[in-house]
């Protein structure tokens, strides 16, 4: 039975490269099961024992984008340590440029959808943050704005960064949202 989980997940990494790549080539919406199965080695049958259509494979890479972000940001737990924040920023900064899905999504947002998955996970994350800042000088509700600010300017650096087909090296945008993190939001955890 191992045997079957580890094709099935080769089949599955197969059609997810296959996906991206094609990203890099059309849009979204121009993308069929043809080209998907053309492009990752595999048969028709194999594309539908894994999805039921291209919304589907869609869907299921939403999901894996965002639990890869989340993963990404609960092992960053903010201190005063720049060193540390810049090198979590390079890692979002890989990742995006790695995933052209996530780069097209926050380059011209069209998918709703995705949009509200993330604000989930945004939501999930602040409330951790929020219960381990127990700041007397900031109530929890104050935190929550700020924590909607600091993803707000992240999430607009990316998509500048992005349309300009990260034309600015990763380590200068990583800085950036250091310097924004250190100085929006930090002061807010202390």
């Amino acid at each position: 039975m191992e045997i079957l989980d580890e094709r099935y997940h080769i089949a599955d990494e197969a059609i997810y490269d296959a996906f991206f790549l094609l990203l890099k080539e059309k849009d979204l919406d121009k993308i069929t099961v043809t080209d998907v199965i053309k492009r990752a080695g595999v048969v028709r049958t194999t594309f539908y024992n894994h999805y039921e259509n291209i919304p589907a494979l869609v869907d299921a890479i939403e999901d894996k984008t965002i639990e890869d972000i989340f993963i990404l940001m609960e092992t960053f737990r903010p201190k005063n340590d720049r060193d540390m924040c810049k090198s979590f920023f390079l890692t979002i900064c890989e990742y995006t440029m790695t995933n052209p899905f996530l780069a097209s999504l926050l380059k011209s947002p069209k998918d709703e959808a995705f949009f509200e998955k993330a604000m989930t996970m945004f939501r999930r994350y602040m409330k951790e943050i929020i219960q381990d800042a127990d700041s007397p000088d900031h109530n929890k509700e104050e935190v929550s704005y700020i924590v909607a600010c600091t993803i707000g300017s992240i999430i607009g650096v990316l998509h500048k960064w992005i349309r300009e087909n990260f034309r600015t090296p990763q380590e200068t945008i990583a800085d950036i949202l250091t310097k924004v993190f250190m100085a929006g939001m930090l002061p807010f955890m202390s």
